[in-house]
């Protein structure tokens, strides 16, 4: 027999050993599911909307039968102005007391989470938000909630594929009733009030709410975080929705906010039109000591900032107020000016998305002459090239896509009032352009594409636009026809598949998400829709 004696000092030093070893689990599971999951607003902080692999969705299998419609669920979400579902944050595999679980997480206009068994089309759990601060609106400012749940990213570029898929092959199996698997027993834990499930625990057990351990295979990261009216920002248990700590004052009630993200201990959103009186611009809380910084512009677009992976974030501006018409690099912790480019009188129109492409780190962004702008992330005294003007009334790009096909070509993808734009960055030497690749077909008011695995999913979203103020979202709402989802091939806008008449309703807000064999879409009347290749169970 041996015999182990542990002093006081080795005690402390395992328990070193053991933080810094679930840390970098942590950190490694986020990476591993930030190029599989949709964790945030266009999927990752680059905000590229970009899956960039998928075991079941490619080019070949988008051109035979397979791929269809697989379920629909109408929640409990009465519309708020236009404000209706926002995409799921999607979870490709949780491993609990229940069994394996692929989630969404979607977040109603109302004040409402909705968890959602994604193999399924079951509710998984609901959650009621605090209904303080949610006044009736108007079509700007909507009240409720306006920017979807998210799970923490990483601030890094991923790297782009190298070929082939991975992902779910099998459907999720539960451990209930299976021979030779015993049942489970233990009761369903779900949340009352302000149930503090990290305040029950030792001090030195708890964890921080920023930075969870572990990852898919059943340890974390376990959190997905939300933004209520009320301004107030929760951190909840994904298994169940139980609070992980008490909400944490984040914005004014009322606050029109967009583009939330959860990066390195820091949540960050962008605020517009001056709602519940909250500034216009980033505002950043540090999730350890709960301080909020903010930076004051006149932001535009429509998933909020990007990171460069370089320490810095990048957002886009309008016209009036600090930084016009501009660029802006800040620093990701002070939110500090480090560097930005003036479009002079021409405001700019869409988010920034950011991608690694060969040496360089680029940010794209559109202005409202209907151009699309390149920058060197190094140098934002000018653009690396620009590209002819679209017809500006058609501009309607509130957030870009941007993708990496297999020869190394980068594509940036625009939605205007009428189709999406695909551009190809052509470098000959030391000169970069921008390139028209493809044009999709006719498209009604198209929401931002999604690539996923080598296919843009397009979304002629079917909502009536008009510039007219004195028209009620009611006679909008009414004047909108239905969406319908193309599936291109992303390299030459061949059309692989559409979802025809299936969806009865507009859609509204960010791109479509999935992931994982799927592709989810919500609309105005409160309904999911999920199309993919089916699954026994």
């Amino acid at each position: 027999m041996t015999l182990f004696v542990t002093s006081a000092r080795g005690v402390s030093a395992m328990k070193r050993f053991v933080v810094a070893l679930v840390a970098c689990l942590g950190f490694a599971l986020t990476a591993y599911a930030q190029g599989r999951d949709w964790m945030t607003d266009s999927a990752d902080a680059q905000r590229s909307a970009w899956i960039r692999s998928d075991s079941k969705i490619n080019k070949d299998t988008m051109s035979k039968p397979g791929f269809e419609f697989l379920w629909k669920l109408k929640l409990n979400n009465p519309p708020r102005q236009l404000n209706g579902l926002t995409p799921p944050a999607t979870l490709e595999r949780l491993i609990g007391y229940r069994g394996f679980r692929m989630l969404g997480f979607v977040a109603g206009s109302s004040g409402k989470l909705f968890t959602i068994d994604t193999d399924l089309g079951r509710m998984e759990w609901e959650r009621q938000l605090s209904a303080k601060g949610t006044s009736v609106g108007t079509l700007n400012c909507p009240g409720g909630i306006t920017t979807g749940v998210v799970r923490p990213v990483l601030a890094a570029i991923p790297p782009a594929p190298t070929g082939g898929g991975s992902g779910r092959q099998t459907p999720a199996k539960s451990g209930v009733g299976t021979p030779g698997q015993g049942a489970v027993t233990l009761a369903d834990v779900r949340p009352q009030g302000n149930f503090n499930m990290n305040a029950m625990m030792p001090q030195s057990t708890r964890v921080n709410p920023a930075n969870p351990p572990g990852g898919q295979f059943g340890a974390g990261p376990f959190l997905v975080y939300a933004l209520a009216g009320d301004g107030k920002l929760y951190a909840l248990h994904l298994s169940n929705g139980a609070d992980f700590e008490p909400p944490t004052n984040f914005l004014p009630a009322n606050a029109n906010a967009n583009g939330l993200i959860i990066v390195d201990q820091v949540a960050y959103v962008v605020t517009e039109q001056g709602c519940g009186g909250a500034a216009n611009g980033v505002w950043a809380l540090d999730l350890i000591t709960k301080q909020v910084k903010t930076f004051k512009a006149n932001v535009v677009g429509s998933a909020g900032i990007a990171f460069g992976g370089d320490g810095n974030i990048y957002v886009t501006t309008g016209s009036g107020g600090d930084q016009p018409n501009s660029l802006v690099a800040l620093d990701a912790k002070s939110l500090a000016v480090k560097a930005s480019f003036s479009a002079g009188a021409q405001s700019f129109a869409s988010s920034p998305v950011v991608f690694a492409h060969k040496s360089k780190t680029m940010i794209a962004a559109t202005t409202k002459d209907g151009r699309v702008h390149l920058f060197d992330s190094t140098n934002l005294n000018a653009p690396l090239a620009s590209s002819p003007a679209m017809n500006a009334t058609d501009l309607a790009a509130g957030a870009l896509a941007s993708w990496q096909d297999l020869s190394g070509t980068r594509w940036i993808l625009v939605p205007t009032n009428g189709s999406v734009v695909a551009w190809k960055v052509v470098e000959q030497g030391s000169s970069v352009s921008l390139q028209t690749g493809w044009t999709s077909r006719d498209l009604i008011s198209p929401l931002p594409p999604t690539i996923i695995n080598g296919v843009a999913f397009v979304t002629s979203s079917g909502e009536f636009r008009a510039k007219d103020s004195k028209l009620t979202p009611a006679q909008r709402a009414a004047r909108s026809g239905k969406a319908v989802i193309y599936a291109l091939d992303a390299t030459t806008g061949k059309e692989l598949w559409n979802s025809g008449t299936t969806i009865t309703s507009f859609a509204r807000g960010g791109a479509l998400s999935g992931g994982m064999g799927q592709l989810y879409l919500t609309t105005y009347d409160g309904t999911i829709y999920t199309f993919g290749f089916p699954m026994e169970h």
